[in-house]
């Protein structure tokens, strides 16, 4: 599309040019483009029900925003068919539905999970000199709230606000072991020892729920191993995973199996702050979790 050179366009399209206002300076001064008025209308009762202490009645809503009852009504039907709003009560006064509380009961969660796992990271990192991250499932793949760093140079690298596949790492196993995560369609092949048959994947993740331990050696990268355990919050459900990695050459089999007993005893350390909601306490004496169903106890 060809652009208007008038001095004063600025560039802006024939088409553009049509919804812009004279003399309007600022973006939320100008009117809004066509097919955006009802995001904007539906995004104000949103905000009013998210903002309000208490549920908020649909005639309150139009009032306040100025929407048509009629139009409101829709708006939030839309909302509550997505889980943003949800209805409470005979009188259908709106509030904050499921999709809103997943966000806002996740971003508690991880907050939680990085102050009392805290405790957990320095203990096995100082125990086995290697790195030790604490990570939960995320949309792209597992994801890195937390890290100790290991005592070497070799092997010591940053792992928080990284993504990497599930299927090839061993937090990655642990978290689709237990559900938190879908099996994905395509297991994409990270290096040559990566997992890419179904059906040996489905085998291994039986064998990580039976001794509630994961490995991924030379899966991710060539040159890198790593263990893992789960870690459960209220109720024993599994919600992240604690795991130790570093070069294959400081951790071949006879070290990785040194590591299995103290990383299994941080993850039930670490559960049971969890389901206390307590400050951590740094050590032994925190009542064991129990194991999932088929799963070995530590």
């Amino acid at each position: 599309m060809a652009l208007d050179r008038s001095p004063t366009s600025r560039n802006i399209s024939a088409v553009e040019q049509e919804f812009q206002v004279p003399g309007a300076a600022r973006p939320e001064e100008r009117p809004a483009a066509p097919g955006t008025a009802a995001i904007d209308r539906g995004a104000e009762l949103l905000l009013r029900v998210l903002d309000s202490p208490e549920p908020v009645a649909l005639g309150d809503l139009a009032c306040a925003t100025g929407i048509p009852k009629s139009t409101a009504s829709r708006l939030l039907g839309a909302l509550e068919r997505r889980g943003l709003v949800e209805q409470v009560g005979e009188r259908g006064r709106m509030r904050p539905g499921p999709a809103i509380l997943r966000v806002a009961e996740r971003g508690l969660l991880e907050r939680s999970l990085v102050q009392l796992g805290r405790d957990s990271l320095d203990a096995l990192a100082q125990r086995s000199g290697e790195t030790v991250n604490l990570a939960v499932p995320g949309p792209t793949g597992v994801e890195h709230l937390a890290q100790a760093d290991s005592r070497h140079f070799l092997g010591a690298g940053q792992w928080v606000g990284r993504a990497v596949d599930y299927h090839c790492s061993a937090n990655g196993k642990v978290l689709l072991a237990w559900g938190l995560a879908p099996l994905p369609e395509r297991l994409a092949a990270a290096t040559p020892q990566t997992i890419t048959d179904p059906r040996r994947l489905a085998a291994e993740l039986e064998r990580v729920r039976e001794t509630g331990i994961a490995l991924a050696v030379d899966e991710l990268e060539l040159g890198l191993a790593a263990v893992a355990a789960p870690v459960r919050g209220a109720g024993g459900r599994v919600i992240a995973a604690l795991s130790i990695s570093g070069p294959t050459l400081r951790m071949p089999p006879e070290r990785i199996e040194e590591l299995r007993g103290p990383l299994l005893a941080e993850a039930q350390r670490l559960s049971a702050r969890l389901a206390r909601g307590a400050p951590a306490s740094g050590g032994a004496g925190a009542a064991p979790v129990q194991p999932h169903p088929g799963e070995k106890a530590a």
